[in-house]
């Protein structure tokens, strides 16, 4: 996330308050403010951002992506628990949607599921192919652009219809 702070141990607030003697609304605003690819990176909430300053060296910069992408793969691996198959892995938002770099580094650590990424379909975001950014013959992954208020269009045409 970009300000917030994901997964907290339950305990955590009890223990910033008694060691180090935080009020619960700090703390909070801590974790949903100062937190995610801000607090890891020290730069910015914003992807695009963040990969620029780790491509300028940042070694916090460095571990926010290096953080988002490993996390990113752990919940499509947890996801997978319940499924007895995996058609495809669509990638879309801002950042599934325009960022080569990240759909490159989440994909390496999905290596379990023998994805074969074809780099220059990727830098392209699968613009020549109909988002396929995978070669033919393994696991599909796509980019697939969000169109929110097409669906938020239809579904309100079919709830008055």
């Amino acid at each position: 996330m970009g300000t917030r702070s994901g997964d907290v141990d339950p305990s955590f607030h009890l223990f910033l308050h008694e060691k180090e003697g935080r009020a619960l609304g700090e703390i909070t605003e801590m974790l949903t403010r100062e937190s995610g690819l801000l607090g890891v990176s020290g730069v910015s909430h914003d992807m695009r951002s963040v990969i620029a300053a780790a491509n300028e060296g940042n070694n916090r910069a460095r571990l926010a992506v290096d953080l988002f992408c490993y996390r990113l793969a752990r919940a499509i691996l947890g996801l997978t628990a319940a499924l007895t198959a995996i058609d495809a892995i669509i990638f879309t938002g801002g950042i599934g949607e325009n960022s080569a770099v990240i759909r490159a580094h989440a994909l390496k650590h999905l290596a379990i599921l023998h994805p074969e990424l074809d780099s220059a379909l990727n830098e392209i975001n699968g613009r020549e192919t109909g988002g396929r950014i995978t070669s033919g013959s393994t696991l599909c992954c796509l980019v697939i652009p969000t169109n929110e208020e097409l669906m938020i269009a239809l579904e309100t045409f079919r709830l008055t219809a």
